[in-house]
């Protein structure tokens, strides 16, 4: 069965470019425009990881996050943080928050991208 990830990104472009990315190496993959919508894409879904984004409009990819790390469904989800801003930027709260990797769009490549989401879905989840 094809691992699945959701991509919350605002930026239609982007998320469409990774999904072609993503799907041609076989995996699932499912867009959200927003956190909003996010949350309740995931709820159904159950990715076994998350592409977010932190600047997005409705409710924001940190606000996202602390929602769903609050959840049963949602407290171990493989998160990778993909956002222009530097992370010294990002709300200190989304360092807490369990995300896998912190990534800067404009310093990686696609295929460097598709790298690090294979690598983090090849690692195994913690025991509880």
């Amino acid at each position: 069965m094809a691992q699945k990830i959701a991509i919350i990104e605002d930026d239609q472009a982007i998320s469409d470019m990774y999904r072609i990315k993503l799907d041609a190496e076989g995996y699932q993959v499912k867009i959200a425009e927003n956190g909003k919508i996010g949350l309740e894409l995931i709820k159904t879904f159950k990715p076994d990881l998350i592409m977010l984004d932190v600047m997005m409009p409705e409710m924001r990819g940190d606000e996202m996050l602390e929602e769903l790390r609050q959840t049963d469904w949602g407290k171990d989800i493989k998160v990778i943080i993909l956002t222009n801003i530097s992370e010294d930027e990002v709300p200190p709260r989304v360092r807490q928050l369990n995300v896998e990797k912190y990534i800067v769009k404009a310093y990686y490549t696609p295929h460097q991208v598709l790298e690090i989401v294979q690598q983090t879905i090849a690692k195994p989840q913690p025991a509880n």
